[in-house]
């Protein structure tokens, strides 16, 4: 059990994924194996060399009116619109609606993007190249800037404990949680609103990501793109998409006689010091990470049933994590089931640490991890156990599972949760 004095809760769950447009739909579609990509259909595709994507299943027009789309990049409103789910879900009121209030001193919000408000900055560049500086639009600062999300879901909610976003590329939001447990736990705040978003599903990602020969080259059969752990895998599917939690104080929640979903034990840092892009071959960064964050929660590697691994499907990438949860689970790392979740939702960059850690309390609370998507043909490097075919079930009890989060620049961050019980 996690040693510190404030334990931390999962209390609600809100999402818009290539999967669905909220959590339960989004769930569903994983355990049934379902994948998000779809071929791109702008105008011009044919001359990129990936044409494929995992994009959103429910457009943000469905969820928000247009008048307050025109003030917010497309990732700061879909950041708003799963942060809304999780606070309905968490049982929170909003505005005159009914249900739990909660003073806004005692509230906090983390919500991280690695990138930022990429189609704004773009897209105003063309409006001044086009049409000259007086037809940018005044919100372009504030729709451009990667705290954006925070900000808007912080006004949205009324936070007042304070609204922070991390920038750490594809670990942008799992450090956004574990920020999110240290401000409960140093007393900060009672309630955090965490997550994270990204959508920069654009040509020049498109590009750029083909330039580094990064990024899968199916663009026959999309749907098979992203392939953990296959032998065939040939890169990552870009993914766009937005999950928050929120979390609080048991104590807290208990007093309100609040739902538990999951039980958010703490989290692991550390930095590769490798390479601006690779992951260090040897996962001893990635390690590090793991073994620290089993520490601060008070657990041992027997303690781990689950792994949600960050799998992006990229040759070295896949193989250099097992490589580090050996290291840090020992013998333990044979008896843990392991997953790849980024097989059907795609790549979310700086949204996947909050997408998967919210799939791993989901796991967790319902006894099933889904299986790893598209892998056919296991590399032969793999020897640890890869939940393929269909959905694993879980062990009855107290159980608990990480969710990995690797980013460019040699972040490492691992979250370790567990179950309510």
């Amino acid at each position: 059990m996690c040693t510190n004095q404030v334990k931390v809760v999962v209390t609600g769950l809100g999402a818009t994924t290539p999967l669905g447009g909220d959590v339960a739909s989004t769930w569903s579609a994983l355990l049934a194996g379902a994948s998000g990509v779809r071929p791109l259909v702008w105008e011009g595709v044919e001359n990129l060399p990936v044409r494929f994507a995992a994009q959103l299943a429910v457009e943000p027009e469905e969820k928000l009116p247009k008048h307050r789309l025109r003030r917010m990049d497309r990732n700061e409103a879909i950041a708003l619109i799963a942060a809304h789910e999780a606070w309905k879900h968490a049982g929170y009121a909003h505005g005159d609606e009914d249900g739990f209030k909660v003073d806004g001193d005692r509230l906090g919000v983390v919500v991280s993007s690695g990138i930022g408000g990429l189609h704004t900055a773009l897209n105003s560049y063309k409006t001044y190249l086009d049409k000259g500086w007086s037809r940018v639009s005044p919100f372009t600062v504030p729709m451009l800037m990667p705290n954006g999300a925070a900000g808007m879901v912080g006004i949205e909610f009324g936070a007042q404990a304070g609204v922070h976003a991390m920038v750490s590329a594809c670990a942008s939001s799992a450090d956004g949680i574990g920020y999110a447990i240290d401000m409960i736990r140093t007393g900060r705040a009672d309630v955090v609103i965490a997550g994270g978003t990204e959508s920069c599903v654009h040509p020049l990602q498109m590009a750029s990501f083909g330039a580094m020969r990064a990024m899968s080259t199916r663009n026959e059969e999309p749907e098979r793109a992203s392939r953990p752990y296959d032998k065939n895998r040939d890169g990552f599917v870009l993914g766009e998409g937005a999950a928050v939690m929120i979390f609080e104080s048991e104590e807290h929640a208990l007093a309100r006689g609040a739902t538990i979903h999951g039980v958010a034990a703490g989290a692991g840092y550390s930095g590769d010091a490798y390479d601006i892009v690779l992951p260090d071959p040897s996962g001893a960064g990635q390690s590090k990470a793991m073994v620290r964050a089993l520490k601060i929660a008070g657990l041992q590697p027997e303690d781990i049933v689950h792994i949600n691994a960050h799998a992006t499907s990229t040759p070295a990438g896949d193989i250099a994590e097992l490589t580090s949860i050996k290291a840090a689970l020992g013998d333990q790392a044979k008896r843990v089931c392991i997953t790849g979740t980024k097989s059907m939702t795609g790549h979310v960059l700086g949204g996947a640490g909050a997408l998967e850690s919210l799939i791993t309390v989901l796991s967790l609370r319902e006894g099933l991890v889904p299986a790893t998507a598209n892998l056919d043909d296991l590399d032969d490097a793999v020897d640890l156990d890869i939940v393929r075919g269909e959905p694993r079930k879980l062990p009855d009890g107290p159980i608990a599972a990480l969710n990995n989060s690797f980013g460019f620049g040699g972040h490492n961050t691992a979250v370790v949760f567990q179950r309510a019980v």
